[in-house]
């Protein structure tokens, strides 16, 4: 029986709850002004943290009615003032409430709004924009669809304290992309928001600062604007290292210490500057410390990552500052048994999001880590450090994944490492298993770290190629993102480089001609840069040369003319003219040259050419034709002296050049001996 009664009872309480919501609703639409006033007033106490309730009256078909209200001229500004607050409220509720509101089109409703002259209504419309905006579910290109809203904010911000919070935080939110910032750079954001820096109220000197870090992030036109700015007197920049000051709220010196990394970055201020290597690095590495809450330990190192990313003296003070790499090994600890957490929900919290922090230790050692060997060195003896980052690559959190190769791609750049703890803790086994099927950018990530771990010296190389690597790296070089074709033809260049003929034999096979010859023609300049490499480490010793060019030599003589024949670097040329060098040095591949009268000129061309790179590789492919040890060098030296080579190699060896004049006598004495 208690079956039976179980269901109209919820149906019930549903239909109760319903309908005095819909009481609510329907009290908008009486014809007495003063009733849809109080209805409003009532209605606006009954969804103040009341979820369920705000929903109803969503559903119900309140929103459309009160933006009706809301846009009426014959409304009372008290009645306007009310709906906005009561839409602001259910703007406070889930993110289906705001997808609901932005459906109803409120916000073009509140943008008219703040046309009033009166500021009571003007800061109700605001703080509801804000709600609505701070929302990730908000398309924050509404702010920019019409060309009068961003000055006419501008405008709003001397009205009042409220008014400058409200504005700040809508534009430090919507600020995304570079279009962004400049829209707001070009409509006077820095000049109208500078002075909020010193403003009475917290409140707004905190979403001032926010809005400055937004601004200037990766853009060289807002730093050096900021650079040069003056706040009472005093320079910006002076103003956020006050802001850094350990007497200021967290959030502030974090902020600040975000803006002056952003333009440091951005090359407006030197990164031996005073207060980036005094001020801004101290705070941010204390930022790091266990004391401080999740967020601000996870901001503070992915902040101070990304500040000292490209800068070695940087690295080398970080790393040096309170025990910084030791400090970041308590990031994989987190929460531990004894930790200071009583409250249960910020304990709760934690462990959702300690994978956060185990992200930014990995990103902060990975930056660490980038140019000194001995900082290299210091964190992979930090405990336990190699094994955590062997798991961190299988870890579920793809951010996490990309940060852990990260760090791990930066260690791969020392030999040391790669002959110890690389070796020892067989790293590249899940590194194989990451390049199954991550997304791009893991990818290139996982495959920069390869290329290293191929290197002659690694003693990984055997173990990888025996595990089938070479089809998977001629996969990479068909890929559309021209980063993972360069890292796949990078790693087979590594992996062809002083290889037995088995294993270049292979790589021509997997690779296929039809495809190098695609990568030769490549549009990315790195790419081709490293595919006429791999064809030079395919070309060397002569066994592997002349059996190369017997089965593909027709091929790869067309592909070096079209190369030297194309417009490209110095680089790419001087590249390809040592190829050809390789080819001369072949016992039989040589005559692929001498019998192309055509590439013979093209050498004589580039022998007397202004770039010295040049004539040196051209002459030394002459060198190798004309070497007197071997079979046929007579016939070859006296087709050389009819087209004129040795009166240009006579020339060349009064080059101001010593490199250039020491391989033209070499070369001279073939013909002498």
């Amino acid at each position: 029986m208690a079956c039976l009664l179980e269901a109209p009872l919820r149906i019930s309480v549903l239909s109760e709850v319903t309908a005095t919501s819909r009481h609510y609703v329907d009290r908008l639409f009486d014809p007495d002004p003063q009733k849809v006033l109080q209805g409003v007033i009532d209605m606006k106490n009954a969804v103040i943290g009341n979820n369920k309730q705000k929903a109803n009256l969503i559903v119900l078909g309140a929103v459309p009615r009160l933006l009706y209200l809301l846009q009426q001229s014959s409304s009372s500004l008290e009645l306007r003032t009310e709906c906005s607050v009561v839409l602001g409220s259910l703007a406070m509720g889930t993110e289906n409430n705001i997808k609901s509101l932005v459906d109803c089109h409120i916000i073009p409703a509140l943008l008219q709004g703040l046309l009033c002259p009166d500021l009571i209504f003007i800061e109700a419309c605001l703080r509801c924009l804000r709600t609505v905006f701070i929302s990730p579910v908000t398309p924050v290109q509404l702010l920019y669809t019409d060309s009068t809203v961003i000055p006419h904010l501008m405008s709003l911000l001397s009205r009042s304290q409220r008014t400058q919070e409200y504005i700040t935080q809508i534009f430090s939110h919507c600020c995304k992309t570079p279009e962004h910032q400049t829209v707001l750079f070009n409509h006077g954001a820095i000049q109208n928001i500078a002075p909020l820096l010193i403003s009475p109220s917290y409140k707004v000197r905190m979403q001032a600062l926010k809005c400055f870090s937004v601004l200037a992030y990766e853009n060289t036109q807002v730093s050096m604007t900021l650079v040069n700015v003056l706040v009472d007197g005093e320079l910006l920049s002076q103003v956020f290292v006050r802001m850094m000051q350990r007497d200021q709220p967290i959030e502030m010196q974090l902020t600040a210490a975000k803006c002056l990394t952003y333009m440091c970055r951005a090359g407006a201020i030197r990164t031996d500057d005073s207060c980036v290597v005094l001020k801004t690095l101290p705070c941010l590495v204390r930022m790091c410390s266990k004391e401080h809450l999740l967020e601000e330990r996870v901001e503070g190192a992915e902040t101070l990552a990304y500040l000292m990313e490209p800068d070695v003296e940087l690295q080398r003070i970080a790393s040096t500052t309170d025990h910084l790499v030791a400090m970041l090994a308590d990031y994989f600890k987190y929460p531990s048994s004894v930790s200071a957490i009583t409250d249960i929900k910020r304990l709760d919290h934690d462990l959702k999001h300690a994978h956060e922090l185990r992200q930014a230790a990995f990103k902060l050692y990975a930056s660490l880590g980038s140019n000194d060997e001995d900082i290299r060195k210091k964190i992979t003896e930090t405990e336990n450090m190699m094994d955590r980052i062997v798991s961190g690559l299988s870890e579920s959190s793809i951010k996490v994944r990309l940060a852990a190769v990260r760090c791990l791609h930066s260690l791969s750049r020392s030999v040391q490492q790669l002959r110890t703890s690389f070796h020892d803790h067989a790293v590249w086994k899940p590194l194989m298993k990451l390049l199954q099927n991550a997304p791009d950018e893991v990818l290139v990530m996982a495959s920069s770290t390869l290329c290293n771990l191929l290197l002659e010296f690694s003693p990984s190389k055997e173990p990888i190629l025996e595990s089938g690597v070479i089809e998977l790296l001629c996969s990479l070089t068909q890929s559309d993102s021209p980063a993972l074709r360069v890292n796949g033809i990078w790693a087979l260049m590594n992996m062809a480089f002083q290889a037995d003929q088995k294993v270049k034999g292979e790589i021509v096979r997997c690779l296929g001609t039809e495809q190098l010859f695609r990568l030769l023609s490549d549009p990315d300049t790195n790419v081709l840069m490293k595919t006429l490499g791999l064809l030079r480490n395919l070309l060397s010793t002569r066994p592997h040369i002349d059996q190369i060019m017997s089965s593909h030599g027709k091929q790869i003589m067309q592909a070096v003319t079209l190369i030297l024949e194309a417009e490209h670097s110095i680089e790419v040329k001087e590249q390809t003219l040592c190829i050809l060098a390789n080819i001369a040095d072949g016992n039989t591949a040589k005559e692929l040259i001498m019998t192309n009268d055509d590439m013979l000129q093209k050498i004589k061309y580039y022998m007397g050419h202004s770039n010295v790179k040049l004539q040196l590789a051209a002459t030394f492919c002459i060198s190798n034709l004309i070497w007197n040890e071997e079979d046929g060098s007579q016939e070859r030296q006296d087709k050389l002296r009819e087209m004129g080579f040795v009166d240009i190699l006579h020339k060349l060896t009064q080059a101001s050049d010593p490199n250039l004049s020491d391989r033209a006598k070499t070369a001279m004495q073939q013909y002498l001996a």
